[in-house]
């Protein structure tokens, strides 16, 4: 074998056989499968993941996430096999369906959708959004409007001839790329999309700020690698916990910048730092995002229960015989970290496959 087969033949071998133990198969069927492997890597240069093998490597691949706190329903994923589509027409089909799916009326459904994977190093399908919903971010004289996480995309999608209303909330487009070509643009459909209105249980101005976030956050630009095969587009989602909107988005001040503003309306002092008026209005907004979502129906955890979960994960993972990777720095919440036991731990950070890995930026190369 050439040297990429080789390592090709052992990532998949390595693969083959945790899966298969896992899925509880016979030490036959491992031998069988590993040898039809081998004559496709042999005949072909690569080899294909029978649909067994791509539902339970991408579950495994959110098991082996080090940053996510969520990994405890990581057997629940739905995973939709979109290998055969080609057109980017099918594909962005593919990616309404998956998030109509997902979105389920607000309960929302863990799911990835694959797509076709990298072959001889060279990408087949290729999604350019972060998430497949993102507001827009516009970089005007008086500041920014909208999502300042999202200008160079933003600025992408203009020079394809895309134009957005110019709201601190537009929905970007769906951009896909096949096979090297130039990347195509499409509206997401508005009635499939599920938007949560931001509210407080006691401050009846906080509606006044018209805040708003999407129901389902769904990543979209990592890759996920199986057994050695690389699928460029394999777009996934779970639900949010609230401190991703309420601590990162909305409370960030190089995103929203929401924290001056709620301040200001609460009546606090903001002369000093150890007034703690940040901290105040922080616990506001996370209390007004938690709040808004239940009342509307949609999943979301809090921080203190997801911590709860990972605890439960970390046992469970024990008792099953697994080492538990994780990233202490993004699996401790940013609103107070010290009140959960992920805080007072230490974690191994090694990244172990099948997993989801970061990609550069196409528009921004």
């Amino acid at each position: 074998m050439l040297r990429n087969q080789e390592w090709l033949w052992n990532e998949a071998e390595r693969f083959i056989h945790l899966c298969y133990q896992e899925l509880g198969k016979s030490e036959a069927e491992v031998e069988s499968r590993l040898q039809e492997i081998q004559q496709e890597i042999r005949r072909t240069g690569t080899y294909t993941h029978t649909y067994e093998e791509l539902q339970h490597g991408a579950r495994m691949a959110w098991r082996n996430s080090n940053r996510c706190i969520g990994r405890l329903f990581w057997q629940t994923l739905h995973v939709f096999d979109a290998r055969h589509l080609e057109k980017e027409e099918d594909v962005v089909q593919s990616l309404f369906h998956h998030i109509e799916f997902a979105t389920n009326g607000g309960k929302i459904r863990p799911a990835i959708t694959v797509f076709k994977p990298a072959e001889k190093g060279m990408e087949n399908v290729r999604i350019w959004n972060h998430q497949l919903l993102r507001y827009a971010g516009y970089e005007t004289e008086t500041g920014v409007i909208g999502d300042s996480s999202s200008i160079s995309f933003t600025k992408a999608c203009e020079r394809m001839g895309w134009k957005g209303e110019r709201t601190h909330f537009d929905i970007l487009p769906l951009v896909i790329q096949v096979k090297g070509k130039e990347p195509k643009w499409f509206h997401i459909p508005k009635d499939i999309i599920l938007e949560v209105p931001i509210e407080h249980p006691e401050f009846p101005w906080f509606k006044d700020l018209q805040l708003k976030w999407y129901a389902v956050p769904i990543i979209s630009d990592m890759s996920l690698e199986i057994g050695g095969i690389l699928y460029t587009a394999a777009p996934f989602n779970g639900w949010y916990m609230e401190t991703e909107i309420g601590a990162r988005n909305f409370a960030d001040d190089y995103r929203y910048n929401m924290l001056p503003k709620i301040a200001s309306c609460m009546g606090l002092d903001m002369s000093m730092n150890s007034t703690l008026w940040k901290d105040k209005a922080l616990i506001e907004l996370n209390i007004a995002v938690l709040y808004s979502y239940k009342k509307a129906g949609v999943s979301i955890v809090d921080h203190h229960t997801a911590a709860q979960q990972f605890k439960l994960f970390e046992q469970k993972e024990q008792q099953d015989g697994r080492h538990v990777t994780g990233d202490w720095t993004w699996l401790i919440p940013p609103v107070s970290p010290a009140t959960t036991h992920i805080f007072h731990e230490n974690y191994d950070n090694t990244t172990v496959t099948p997993n989801y890995f970061y990609q550069s930026r196409p528009y921004e190369l």
